[in-house]
């Protein structure tokens, strides 16, 4: 303060034509002005606060592709699949559309991690952000008689928050739960309009989370697993459209019928394959690790040979994925 006291001398004229508190004053604005100033430089206030648009192209897409090879197991699709259009979305500067990407496995395979990993590559409190909207289907959507409701504030929710900003990330869990033609409602906003009521959704990014149609990707799995094949032969096209056509017929799923699927306005629908006996170890791996525990092989193999598994002759695949690990891991670290 003393220095820039100094320089403002010759600006303010002879000292004794200022009076001491004017002179305080005046350094106090001056100091007030140029600290306002610097935080008002975008990158800097970002530092302090949370901006929209915080982590933009490459380097999200490099956390995001890190991150899925580094903690996701035995799920070659789904790392390719959501790698590459998270980041070609991200990447374009004229989309023609939000990203719509839905998740679909059994319980345990990783739908709910990999959303949480694609928010963090985007913005880096996670889902924490205010910026990442979740929504549960049994949770904020729990009665039939008020879908109308639901449809009205669940259209003012995204178009509100859209508003605020443009690359916002909406995540829809528990679609299989979603009452039938709720999620239709917010078909506007993922169709190819340029602008609605002012407003454009073309940097928006919806996630949606089923078990709908795990039935059919186990299907698949067996076909391939009793023909003597790899699952890492597995390709999208093999699985992907019967996949949707399976969604779209289930009565029970949020999709059924839906406009979403049927105007083509999801871009992927991205399969979670069963887990086998050696991807739930390396889940065990992970979380004892996470809790500075050695990865004794005896433990691992414990672990995993208390998990169920289906089919009932073959036991290939473990019906919870790893979903049960920690509670398990609780067992023997109490």
């Amino acid at each position: 303060r003393a220095a820039l006291g100094l320089a403002l001398l010759p600006l303010l004229g002879p000292a004794s034509a200022v009076e001491p508190i004017s002179l305080g004053l005046a350094i106090a604005g001056a100091a007030a002005s140029a600290l306002t100033g610097i935080i008002s430089y975008p990158r800097l206030y970002c530092y302090f606060r949370e901006c929209c648009l915080q982590r933009q192209d490459l380097r999200a897409a490099a956390g995001l592709q890190e991150n899925l090879e580094r903690r996701l197991f035995g799920q070659h699709l789904v790392s390719k699949v959501v790698v590459k259009a998270v980041r070609g979305f991200l990447n374009n500067t004229n989309a023609k559309k939000p990203l719509a990407l839905s998740l679909h496995g059994w319980t345990g395979t990783g739908k709910n991690f990999v959303s949480k990993i694609v928010a963090e590559s985007i913005y880096k409190r996670g889902l924490h952000s205010k910026y990442v909207h979740q929504f549960v289907a049994t949770l904020h959507f729990p009665h039939a008689n008020s879908i109308s409701l639901y449809k009205d504030q669940l259209q003012s929710w995204i178009r509100g928050n859209v508003s605020i900003c443009p690359r916002s990330l909406f995540i829809f869990d528990e679609m299989d739960k979603m009452h039938a033609g709720l999620i239709d409602s917010i078909k506007p906003f993922l169709d190819y309009y340029e602008l609605l009521d002012g407003v454009s959704y073309r940097q928006a990014i919806f996630i949606f989370l089923s078990n709908a149609g795990a039935e059919k990707i186990t299907e698949v799995a067996l076909d391939f697993w009793r023909k003597g094949r790899s699952r890492e032969d597995i390709q999208l096209t093999d699985v992907q459209n019967a996949l949707s056509v399976s969604v779209f017929n289930n009565k029970n799923s949020g999709f059924w019928h839906s406009t979403l699927i049927d105007r083509n306005l999801i871009d992927y629908f991205v399969p979670f394959l069963p887990l086998e006996y050696r991807h739930v170890k390396m889940c065990v791996r992970v979380e004892l690790e996470a809790r500075g525990q050695a990865a004794d092989e005896e433990l691992l193999s414990r672990v995993a040979e208390e998990m169920t598994y289906f089919p009932r002759e073959e036991r290939i695949y473990s019906d919870k994925g790893c979903k049960t690990v920690d509670s398990k891991l609780d067992y023997y670290f109490d």
